[in-house]
């Protein structure tokens, strides 16, 4: 098996001035990628602002022999999220990955959570990785080529007490991931999702110190480099990673019963049969799931 290389591609990791995002430009630099590390150099709430998280971290690649490129905008504005793929452009000519992983928590439990921590962590997480996207995505799309990496979690897939903000955004960002995907396919773009757990200044609260050790950042980024490298053949698909495990996670539906006259007695009767997935498949688009839909009603 050859060894992937980002020799000659450029790749903007967002949020890249600690923690898993500098583990990634970190590696990539190593593999001859031309990073642009973003960073607003904030503090884990998304308060206050600062160039060094983002300048070190460009300063360690170039000393490594890479090359990179610090930039400082905030990802939750348009003018932001285009402000950093021109960063790319300025720099180097073009953009061939994105790597979405600029994030903040405001955690709270739901019935005593603002609006204003709500539309925050939408506006970092969810509307930031569609800033980023629309205009690189742009470009690749006018190349043929792009690789797209979006950071959702656990928290979002799964639940986690207090981050009601938080799993809804990055729920939200696992149906953009599955549009992007679908409208880059004929052009060679690959949109996957990873939902990491991982012992950051982020996490350093909810996870034991001892615990945490076995979390650290640097078992994340083979599955990251795997998928914005030109390696990466899987799209439209969601991975969880921690601690070295790296595995699918499914969105899956089965037949499950077909009733045209149902009651809310029928589903009762039936909910086992209802909430037992047996052969299940995993539908990209709402046409492969009406697909399922007509299979079922038909008796196949």
């Amino acid at each position: 098996m050859s060894n992937i290389s980002f020799e000659d591609r450029v790749v903007i990791v967002t949020g890249a001035g600690n923690g898993l995002g500098k583990a990634y430009a970190l590696e990539l630099g190593n593999r001859g990628a031309k990073v642009v590390v973003n960073d607003l150099g904030g503090s884990v709430d998304g308060s206050g602002s600062g160039s060094s998280p983002a300048d070190d971290v460009v300063n360690e690649i170039i000393k490594n022999g890479g090359e990179a490129v610090a930039n400082y905008d905030s990802v939750a504005t348009k003018d932001g999220g285009e402000s950093i793929v021109q960063t790319a452009i300025d720099s180097f000519g073009t953009v061939d990955a994105v790597i979405n992983n600029a994030g903040i928590l405001r955690d709270k439990s739901f019935a005593n959570m603002s609006e204003d921590e709500l539309s925050l962590i939408i506006d970092v997480h969810l509307k930031g990785t569609f800033f980023v996207s629309q205009p690189a995505f742009k470009i690749m799309k006018e190349k043929n080529y792009g690789r797209i990496v979006n950071v959702a979690s656990p928290s979002g897939l799964f639940g986690n007490f207090g981050q009601s903000n938080y799993g809804a955004a990055k729920m939200g960002i696992v149906g953009l991931t599955n549009v992007l995907a679908i409208e880059g396919s004929k052009y060679n773009i690959k949109v996957n999702v990873i939902a990491p757990t991982a012992y950051t200044r982020m996490t350093e609260a909810l996870l034991p110190e001892d615990v945490g050790k076995l979390f650290g950042p640097e078992l994340v980024t083979p599955m990251v480099t795997y998928l914005a490298s030109e390696s990466c053949e899987p799209s439209h698909e969601i991975f969880g990673v921690a601690a070295g495990r790296f595995a699918r996670v499914g969105i899956i539906t089965h037949k499950g019963y077909v009733n045209t006259s149902a009651s809310a007695e029928d589903i009762a009767s039936n909910i086992d049969e209802i909430r037992t997935i047996v052969d299940g498949s995993y539908p990209l688009s709402n046409e492969d799931e009406l697909v399922i839909i007509q299979k079922a009603i038909q008796g196949n």
